[in-house]
């Protein structure tokens, strides 16, 4: 792997000329009694001052090692009046609530809900995620319950978004974009999401017509904000599961800070749990920081940093798996040999300096690094017999094989290696001119991929070898057969890519009012330019352009209501694994795939039992050209690297969200999707991602009598995949669907010190919060399938889908701390 040399201290060297002056910062976002941000605040000291702007956030700057009184004065509100005396350069975050009737003023978090509101954008609270029961807990389980988004597996951290592949999400941890394994093709493969939900502070989404600023994708943006500490923490989760830990702290001028955390997973719980017995021996682990230090109240230095090491041991020894009819009960009885060896390591860093130029613009650079070397390893041989299963009741051999339809084997062999390095740098700017905002920005992005395939399955049946579809079949064992024996697949392939990429955006938002509504406006458009070069290779380079808008209203009545219209046109151009086809060849010309995406929303906010709740509902429809075709097989997206389909997709979403049970938020969700796609004229068939229905519950709920027993119950339904066919069939002739995904989890906690019950004495005296716990997975144990294994038999031409189940109910206990 050739090595790319950068002194990422070349791209801050410019500010080596800023000047330490004595003089502290107050910054901060005022608030009102329900936590929305106001505007138009007076902040001051003597003859001092400055203005809150449209979100509420103000800066103020006063003179170090001497006593200010500062005031926030709004019409409509008490005065707010506080005496400080700062240390030189000292930054000290304040967010005030000022109140119609009373003076106090406490320091509350930061929510902004109505601007992520006004731009389409779902927040989640971080608390909530790491409290909510899920077989792979963390942000994209809490993800999968919101409408318009789908997973079918519990062990797997990707999902779907409106018709979307996994390849459709842009995903950022402090505005830097992060990265995923490519050779993964299982949930249990996957181990840890780069997402460690102990360190975070702020999780936003959107499912659509998202604004200029993010990049180049076509479903849906995660934006993640990692925790900024204000004092020394820690925390402590173990679980049957794993375990996982963080630290926090400043230093006493708090000009450094850093949090860093680290995670252990261990599926063996679930993967034991199967029909198929095994050796499993999994280690999948990961160490982040996030890092700041202020060199002065207008320039700050932050560092994030991931090192995430998986390793897959896996040796299946039997499997039983029991399908068919009540009248007409099938078994698949399988012995294996051989084991399967997988690891993905990855290595990332990223810098990224904030420069407040002026009270109107602030500066950023962000340079980040990701390397991954991955390697699939197998060979296993499965023997098979399928036959027809014992039901008498009483007998010593119920549930086994006593009539055999037909044997055979499968030998699969894989020694695949993929290192790849991607280098980012990126400047963005943001402009304040009076009640406008202008946002841009430019990117360069270089690939260097390489890459080796060398994959293939044999398959025989009672002796004679199956030949692959694409070959004319024949009548065996009936009449004789002397063509070549093949391997039922066969991939070779080497390849040495790289990939080179200039992207870019200008966006302009402004706030005012249209009569006495409230109206928000933002336009944009982004520019992508990228170029595939390399060994025999043929240099290709396109260019593409993508506007975009967003306008919400909030007009002046009784009700609480805000409506939204945006869209625009997306791009997504292909990144490698959309550049390699079936046979792992290359094809550098393969376009951006593209959308015209369309989406109206509404928000309303009232008050049901005396107590908040919000219903949100969007239509929406897009409309796809380019479309690079794809199979999914569990978590495994294979492109045909050809432009050769357009498509659509349409639905509505819906979720109303509050506090069902007092003091706790809950949601319920429902999605209707439709989506599909038209590959060479031949008419429109179900994509792969055509959930159709959706349901989902996340629910909170405590003990009365006993207030400190809580619940939690993550509950979903999806309807099924187009999925129940072969990973190699025409789509044309296979239109089947996997069976509905149905799956809820429990989780009961008992809190035995938190804020309310904080200990004075005793062992219990270090701890902020301590929590024990038990969890079930799958209470109702549903046998969920994500795909199909065919098992062939060549005397009666007959193929059986025999379903891979996902996992059965699973016992967890649970213990979280906070120091």
């Amino acid at each position: 792997m050739k090595t790319i040399k950068l002194p990422l201290t070349l791209l801050f060297f410019f500010f080596a000329t800023v000047v330490f002056a004595q003089k502290a910062t107050i910054r901060g976002v005022i608030l009102d009694e329900t936590n929305n941000p106001l505007s138009g605040v007076n902040v001051t000291y003597e003859d001092n001052g400055t203005i809150s702007d449209l979100n509420g956030f103000y800066l103020l700057e006063i003179p170090a090692n001497q006593e200010v009184i500062i005031t926030f004065s709004h019409v409509g509100h008490k005065n707010a009046k506080l005496r400080f005396n700062l240390s030189p350069n000292e930054d000290y975050e304040l967010n005030p609530v000022l109140r119609m009737d009373v003076e106090q003023i406490p320091e509350v978090v930061i929510s902004g809900r109505e601007n992520r509101r006004i731009e389409g954008i779902v927040n989640i609270e971080p608390e909530v995620i790491r409290k909510m029961v899920g077989a792979n807990a963390g942000v994209e389980n809490l993800l999968k319950s919101l409408p318009g988004v789908s997973g079918n597996d519990e062990l797997s951290t990707q999902y779907a978004v409106r018709g979307g592949n996994y390849d459709e999400n842009l995903v950022y941890v402090n505005e830097i974009e992060v990265y995923r394994p490519f050779l993964i093709r299982s949930g249990q493969q996957e181990g840890l999401s780069f997402v460690n939900s102990d360190l975070t502070s702020n999780v936003d989404f959107s499912a659509g017509g998202f604004q200029a600023k993010y990049g180049d994708k076509l479903s849906s943006v995660l934006d993640i904000t990692y925790r900024r500490p204000v004092d020394f923490g820690a925390s402590l989760d173990l679980s049957l599961l794993g375990a996982s830990g963080s630290v926090e702290g400043i230093s006493k001028n708090g000009r450094f800070s850093g949090i860093f955390g680290i995670r252990y997973r261990d599926n063996s719980l679930f993967v034991e749990a199967k029909q198929t017995e095994t050796n499993y021996r999994p280690k999948f682990a990961d160490a982040q920081t996030y890092l700041t230090y202020k060199f002065t109240n207008k320039f700050e230095l932050s560092f994030l940093g991931n090192l995430s090491i998986n390793e897959y041991n896996y040796r299946p020894l039997t499997r039983q798996t029991n399908f068919g009819t009540i009248t007409d009960p099938i078994a698949l009885l399988v012995f294996y040999e051989g084991r399967e060896e997988d690891r993905y390591n990855t290595y990332f860093g990223a810098l990224k300096s904030t420069w407040v130029v002026s009270d109107n613009y602030t500066a950023k650079f962000i340079a980040s690094l990701y390397q991954t070397t991955e390697q699939e390893y197998y060979d296993i041989l499965a023997e098979y017999r399928l036959g027809e299963v014992n039901t008498e009741i009483g007998s010593e051999e119920l549930g086994e094989v006593e009539f055999t339809r037909g044997i055979g084997g499968q030998l699969t062999h894989a020694r695949n290696d993929l290192d790849a390095l991607i280098l980012n740098v990126e400047h963005k700017g943001n402009l304040a001119l009076e009640d406008n905002n202008i946002e841009y920005g430019i990117k360069y992005t270089r690939e260097d991929i390489r890459d080796r395939v060398q994959e293939y399955e044999i398959i025989d049946s009672a002796g004679f070898s199956i030949r692959p579809p694409i070959f004319p079949p024949n009548n065996q064992p009936y009449e004789a057969d002397t063509s070549p024996i093949v391997p039922y697949t066969n991939v070779r392939a080497q390849n040495d890519t790289q990939i080179d990429r200039i992207s870019g955006y200008a966006q302009w938002s402004r706030k005012t009012t249209l009569g006495t509504s409230e109206l928000w406006m933002n336009a944009g458009i982004r520019a992508h330019n990228w170029t595939v070069s390399g060994k025999n290779i043929t240099s290709t380079t396109q260019t593409v352009f993508s506007p975009r808008a967003q306008v919400s209203l909030k007009p002046d009545w009784e009700m609480d209501m805000l409506f939204r219209l945006s869209g625009g046109v997306y791009h997504q151009p292909p990144f490698y694994r959309e550049l390699r086809d079936s046979s792992g060849t290359v094809r550098p010309g393969v376009k951006a795939q593209k959308s015209i995406h369309i989406v109206f929303g509404n928000d309303y906010s009232f008050k049901m039992w005396d107590r908040k709740f919000r219903l949100n509902s969007e239509i929406y429809y897009k409309h796809l050209t380019d479309v690079n075709p794809y199979t999914l097989e569990n978590v495994r997206i294979r492109y045909r690297a050809t432009n050769n389909a357009v498509a659509y997709a349409y639905g509505l979403d819906l979720r109303l969200a509050g506090e069902f049970v007092p003091g706790t938020e809950s949601w319920l969700s429902f999605g209707y999707l439709k989506t599909e796609e038209n590959i060479d004229d031949r008419g429109y068939i179900f994509r792969p991602t055509d959930q159709r229905l959706k349901f989902g519950m996340l629910f909170q709920d405590y003990v009365k009598v006993i207030p400190s027993l809580k619940m939690y119950l993550n509950l979903t339904y999806n309807t099924g995949l187009p999925g129940g066919s072969p990973s190699y069939a025409d789509p044309y002739k296979y239109q089947t669907r996997l069976n509905d995904y149905k799956r809820a989890d429990l989780g009961m906690s008992y809190v035995i010190v938190d804020d309310t019950k904080l200990r004075d004495s005793g062992w219990l005296k270090p701890f902020k919060e301590f929590t024990i716990g038990a969890e079930i997975f799958n209470i109702f144990d549903v046998q969920n399938s994500i795909t199909n294994t065919f098992v062939r038999d060549v005397y009666t031409k007959v193929q059986y889908a025999i379903p891979n189940y996902l996992t059965p109910r699973v016992f967890n206990v649970r213990l979280t701390a906070k120091f």
